[in-house]
């Protein structure tokens, strides 16, 4: 599964702006309905926050996967949001988040919801993709990388 197929290079963010947990959330729903597969934004906000006070989807390492499954949306979509000063994102390690992979799903879609989330998890557990990450200057470097999971 190519991970880029769910998303494009108008859903990559280099300077996201926001600066708390919540303006990161705001900021990366509005990216990604941009996308034909979202159907209702403020649905969607409302699940991934929602989802998001259930436990942190910031999971260490400077990443977080915040995310739900969503009437919302009528296929997977991923977006990608890098801050350059970090965000307090209340991680598992208690450090700012950098690089953020919001995944909207389909109420239905349990497995590939899994399998995109286990994916970008393993692809993440890299530091040297993580580097490659903070680094990169184009989408197409983005959804480069993440296809480059065996």
């Amino acid at each position: 599964m190519k991970l880029s197929k769910f998303c494009d290079e108008t859903l990559v963010e280099f300077n996201l702006k926001a600066t708390t947990k919540d303006e990161v959330i705001d900021e990366l729903v509005e990216l990604v309905s941009t996308s034909n597969m979202v159907k209702d934004h403020n649905e969607l906000l409302t699940d991934i926050k929602e989802r998001e006070n259930l436990v942190t989807t910031g999971v260490g390492y400077g990443v977080a996967f915040p995310h739900a499954k969503t009437k919302a949306v009528k296929g997977i979509v991923i977006g990608f949001g890098r801050s350059s000063n970090g965000v307090d994102f209340d991680a598992m390690d208690h450090h700012s988040v950098y690089l953020f992979f919001l995944i909207a799903a389909p109420e239905d879609a349990i497995g590939a919801h899994l399998n995109v989330m286990a994916r970008l998890s393993y692809l993440m557990k890299s530091e040297p993709n993580r580097e490659k990450l903070m680094t990169a200057t184009s989408p197409g470097d983005v959804l480069a990388l993440m296809d480059n999971v065996n």
